[in-house]
């Protein structure tokens, strides 16, 4: 979402390369471009104005530190802006009552029913007993979807479509609370096209009868402005406790997030990062300021790394490396393990410098496909032991991934030389807390047991490698393949073939 404002700021602090320190008159050029940014991004005027005024404020008034320039200094003076302007730290729920009682509000075609799912899932998965309640009865789908995502999620959904009494519904079902002992009620409640005056009385209402401890509005990200405004009326309303930013893996400009905690007061808890179940996290403004500035967010994608990986499965794997034996079934977990992950580009835009290289990982993700598709061709025990593999082998399991002779030859060529490597770094042993960093040196270097399968076309520039604070991800990058039909050669050997000419 943040990617045209992430550009644009790079772009101010780019000119003050070369600077000795921080002036009135050589980061008057910066704070336009950053006002700009900001604008162009939607968000609010006032604040835009309040917010360059403040940078500026700090800026002159910041002491000069001879090891940091005078770009970086901005970077930094940006970045504690925006997390104040964010939220200084993440917001929790705050559920007390038994049970405790979440409203969610929002208008229609926010994602407010997907979005409740999403919480139930959550809080399930945090040990709660929830019950939804399907309270919004002016759309009959809306029920429908609920109880769809309850037998999904294993979650219990009280509803009532024969009574249109929202009120009564509201007391049949804390009484079903208070009877089955759920700590936890959250009711899906309707929208309206816009805010008016029946909807906001139909709220109060029920506000007043549930006595909930968190009333929640589940907002659209691509509103921008409106997005903003619609939070103001409804806190006017309600008195809302926080916002779920909802779309926030889209392409809209990102003004909401930046905006909606100044204006309205309340933070923002959640954020609905894709169409999975799983998709909504924890909103942290400190990560986000950081994304938008460039940092990536190693935080995330080591809390993200530790949910998906396995410890028991990633020693197992660390054994087999040791012994030789590991093999292309493994492979094939460690690219599902990524892909679950969010895949390649997702994970590179987390980390320091990562983001031009998502790009091209993202150009190149088709690679992957393809050798996922070439190992799924194999049978158990080709992936047990790829030597078996011979031309004859070889040409089945082209055909039946939709690959060449030539593909299939050089993914099993530069999976041995892979082995090798992976057994040298141990890259399994230092996943869990062996890299320094609570995981994260396992992490960096888990890209580079990829990093020799660049021998089917060489698809990225090999100085990918080298690209600051990636790591072995960078390695991985640097030898991706292209996987051009007809091609065997690594990018080394057609260097040599130049020479020779």
């Amino acid at each position: 979402m943040f990617s045209t404002l992430s550009d644009k700021l790079q772009v101010s602090f780019k000119k003050l390369r070369g600077q000795a320190k921080l002036s009135e008159s050589n980061i008057q050029e910066a704070l336009r471009d950053i006002r700009l940014a900001l604008l162009e991004a939607d968000v609010n005027i006032e604040i835009v104005k309040e917010f360059v005024a403040s940078v500026k404020d700090d800026c002159l008034g910041a002491e000069v530190l001879k090891s940091v320039s005078p770009g970086q200094q901005l970077i930094k003076i940006v970045n504690d802006r925006l997390v104040e302007l964010m939220g200084e730290s993440e917001s929790p729920l705050t559920l007390t009552s038994t049970p405790s009682v979440i409203m969610m509000v929002g208008l229609h075609g926010s994602g407010k029913t997907t979005t409740t799912g999403k919480l139930a899932a959550k809080l399930k998965k945090d040990g709660r007993k929830v019950l939804l309640v399907a309270a919004d009865l002016h759309r009959p789908a809306a029920i429908d979807q609920l109880e769809f995502l309850g037998k999904q999620l294993d979650v219990q959904v009280y509803s009532n479509k024969t009574n249109t009494n929202l009120i009564a519904i509201a007391q049949e079902a804390m009484s079903r609370a208070y009877a089955e002992q759920y700590d936890t009620v959250i009711f899906d409640t309707a929208g309206r096209l816009q805010v008016d005056t029946v909807l906001v009385q139909e709220l109060v209402h029920l506000k007043a009868m549930v006595n909930p401890d968190e009333l929640l509005l589940v907002a659209d990200s691509a509103l921008g402005q409106e997005a903003v405004s619609v939070a103001s009326h409804f806190h006017d309303a309600l008195a809302i406790t926080g916002v779920i930013l909802t779309k926030l893996d889209g392409d809209a400009r990102g003004g909401a997030a930046l905006s909606i905690r100044k204006v309205t007061g309340c933070p923002i808890k959640f954020v609905g990062v894709g169409e999975k179940i799983e998709d909504l996290e924890m909103f942290y403004p400190d990560r986000l300021a950081s994304r938008i500035l460039g940092m990536g967010d190693v935080v995330s994608l080591v809390e993200k790394a530790a949910e998906q990986i396995d410890e028991e499965e990633a020693l197992r794997l660390q054994e087999k490396l040791k012994k030789s034996q590991f093999d292309f079934g493994d492979f094939l977990n460690q690219l599902r393990q990524m892909r679950k992950m969010g895949g390649m580009g997702a994970i590179m835009k987390m980390l320091p410098g990562g983001k031009d290289m998502a790009k091209l990982v993202d150009e190149n993700s088709k690679q992957f496909v393809h050798m996922e598709a070439m190992i799924c061709s194999m049978t158990k025990a080709e992936r047990e032991d790829e030597k078996l593999i011979n031309m004859q082998r070889r040409k089945r399991i082209a055909n039946g991934s939709g690959t060449s002779v030539e593909q299939v030859s050089g993914l099993i060529k530069q999976f041995g030389m892979m082995k090798k490597m992976m057994k040298k770094m141990g890259v399994f042993g230092k996943m869990f807390g062996g890299g320094g960093g609570g995981g994260l040196g396992g992490l960096k270097d888990i890209g580079s047991m990829l990093g020799g399968l660049g021998g089917m076309g060489g698809g990225m520039p090999a100085g990918m490698g080298g690209a600051p604070g990636m790591g072995g991800m960078g390695s991985m990058l640097g030898g991706l393949p292209k996987m051009k039909s007809g091609s065997n050669m690594t990018p080394s050997k057609k260097k040599k073939k130049k020479k020779k000419r």
